[in-house]
């Protein structure tokens, strides 16, 4: 429902209490009608990314997850282990709105020229609170679609593209040639793979499964190498040696991996060593974790000399460090290659009460590679 002033539509929150339980529910907000420089998009789409998930779920174990409310207007609750809840403390009380980025339609602009060019065009935004039927957000933070694509073509314009596009700006400002990706058979991890297709740099992807990569060779992908094969340390370490990738993104975080790729990077360099040094090469490895697929310990054996590094990285810091100019560029080269390079496939589109459907849910949490999820606020609304 709307009126000359103002929106009112739904929102997806979650809330942590103090007790130690996890709300998921959907609440009324009003949009008031933008002023200056403000526009009004109507969410069509909006990707269900891990680190949505994150924010959604909280510290809360989803198995205990239980249904109340209506089908309109459902209630998820879950149980936080009392472990986990200082983990929480910064936001207990704080109902808190989801969803990092999305796309729609413009259906009111503030009186600035930058807004009123906007007023009907599709576009794709990030910002946060974008599993809501309405978002306000200022003109210069739209990225207006091309003619032909959709709110679900762009509505993972940011995340996703501009992370694969990050890290191989990353590997060129930090002096690499060649990189490594972890889970690379994911919406990301083929995009990334399109990139470096596009762009001639050699990539290694590293995958779970066999049929991940099959999938990957059938997209053009040259090296990879799955952690399940008996092979897989010798087959790692060939790969690096062919490509002379010394820079990884891990979007694993726990278990061996990390440390296994400085170990094959190490390996790969001393195969064309002039000579032996207690200290292990001089040519840098880093490894940065991106991701937290795996929350266990990051484990790793240090038999990698002593000039490596493992560290976070994170879109957004990254962003701020290259500045609006260098990030601009990024988003353009996105929105001109939006269907091809960036493309993204989902599995299933759902609506906000759909959402919080607990069969749903188990679906969309397992963040299960290949099986990307669109929340689409419109669906099933007047």
């Amino acid at each position: 429902m709307q009126s000359k002033r103002e929106f009112t539509g739904l929102q997806l929150r979650s809330l942590v209490k103090p007790n130690g339980e996890l709300e998921l529910s959907l609440v009324s907000v009003v949009t008031p009608e933008p002023a200056g420089d403000q526009v009004v998009v109507r969410i069509e789409a909006a990707p269900i990314n891990p680190s949505d998930i994150g924010l959604l779920f909280g510290a809360a174990d989803m198995s205990t997850a239980t249904a109340a409310g209506t089908p309109e207007l459902p209630v998820i609750t879950a149980r936080i282990p009392e472990r986990a809840l200082k983990s929480m403390a910064g936001r207990l009380g704080e109902s808190m709105p989801v969803g990092n980025e999305g796309a729609g339609v413009v259906v009111a602009a503030g009186a600035s020229a930058g807004a009123q060019a906007l007023l009907g065009k599709r576009v794709a935004i990030l910002g946060g609170a974008m599993y809501a039927e309405y978002r306000s957000m200022s003109a210069e933070q739209c990225l207006v679609l091309p003619a032909d694509a959709s709110s679900a073509d762009g509505a993972s314009c940011f995340v996703n593209p501009l992370t694969a596009l990050g890290m191989v700006e990353t590997m060129r400002r930090e002096g690499h040639s060649a990189l490594v990706h972890t889970a690379a058979a994911s919406n990301l991890g083929q995009m990334l793979n399109r990139i470096c297709l596009q762009d001639g740099i050699q990539l290694v992807n590293i995958v779970r499964k066999k049929e991940q990569a099959d999938l990957l060779r059938t997209l053009g992908a040259t090296h990879v190498c799955h952690t399940a094969s008996a092979s897989f340390i010798e087959d790692l370490t060939a790969a690096l040696t062919a490509t002379g990738a010394t820079i990884a993104f891990d979007a694993i975080g726990g278990g061996k991996l990390a440390g296994q790729i400085l170990s094959c990077m190490e390996a790969a360099i001393n195969r064309s060593a002039k000579e032996y040094s207690r200290y292990g090469s001089t040519t840098h490895k880093q490894v940065y974790i991106y991701g937290g697929l795996d929350t266990s310990p990051t484990e790793f054996n240090r038999n990698f000399g002593m000039t490596w590094s493992m560290g976070g990285w994170l879109l957004f810091q990254f962003l701020q460090q290259i500045g609006p100019t260098a990030t601009q560029a990024l988003k353009a080269r996105v929105a001109a290659e939006l269907k091809t390079t960036f493309k993204s496939s989902y599995a299933q589109e759902v609506s906000l009460p759909e959402t919080l459907q607990l069969d749903m849910i188990a679906r969309y949490g397992k963040r299960a590679t290949g099986e990307k999820y669109l929340v689409n606020p419109a669906k099933g609304r007047a």
